[in-house]
């Protein structure tokens, strides 16, 4: 059976698609990739046209996800939005419940910990370029100033989202974002 020109190409990013949700909601070891190829429509046999192996799966959702999330920091960047607004976006109710279509660092960094090296540095390549972009953001100081602090709010930020989704109280979940929010937008504007 012949396909149209571009398919193999969309289906490659249907799967990636499917895979990056599945993974975000459940978590990468919890995933398997019969799961994966069957809500996608498609035969396990059908992966490895696409795919090596379950980590180079991984890898790719990664590296396409937070290459998303860095699209959105430079969009935000070249518009002239202020990082608290990145920062009140990050940490608001929706993305919380949202993991599966929220920031993949957030939900998968605990996970990445324990995969190999390939995985971990195309995972610490995208982190880094998000660090520099939400430097950029930064106002005030020097240029270790303002990377240090980004550093410490992204921390602040991710760290604060594993933690509201992980608590089963509500209440004590949206303090979490908002105090982390305070905390973030401080460090951000301090001089």
């Amino acid at each position: 059976m012949r396909y149209d020109k571009g398919h193999k190409d969309e289906t490659r990013r249907h799967i990636l698609d499917v895979a990056s949700a599945k993974f975000r909601e459940s978590g990468i070891a919890a995933v398997g990739l019969a799961g994966i190829m069957s809500e996608a429509g498609l035969t396990n046999g059908a992966f490895y046209t696409h795919f090596a192996s379950k980590e180079d799966l991984v890898r790719e959702v990664l590296t396409d996800a937070l290459t998303r999330r860095e699209e959105r920091h430079e969009a935000n960047l070249e518009n002239g939005v202020a990082l608290e607004t990145t920062i009140r976006d990050y940490l608001s109710a929706r993305h919380r419940d949202r993991a599966g279509t929220g920031c993949p660092t957030a939900a998968l960094v605990a996970e990445i910990a324990r995969h190999p090296k390939a995985t971990r540095d195309a995972f610490t390549g995208k982190v880094a370029d998000i660090i520099v972009l939400m430097a950029e953001q930064i106002r005030h100081g020097s240029a270790k100033d303002r990377r240090r602090k980004a550093i410490t709010i992204y921390s602040i930020m991710v760290g604060a989202l594993q933690l509201a989704r992980a608590v089963n109280d509500k209440q004590l979940s949206d303090e979490i974002l908002e105090n982390a929010v305070d905390a973030a937008v401080t460090i951000a504007s301090q001089r």
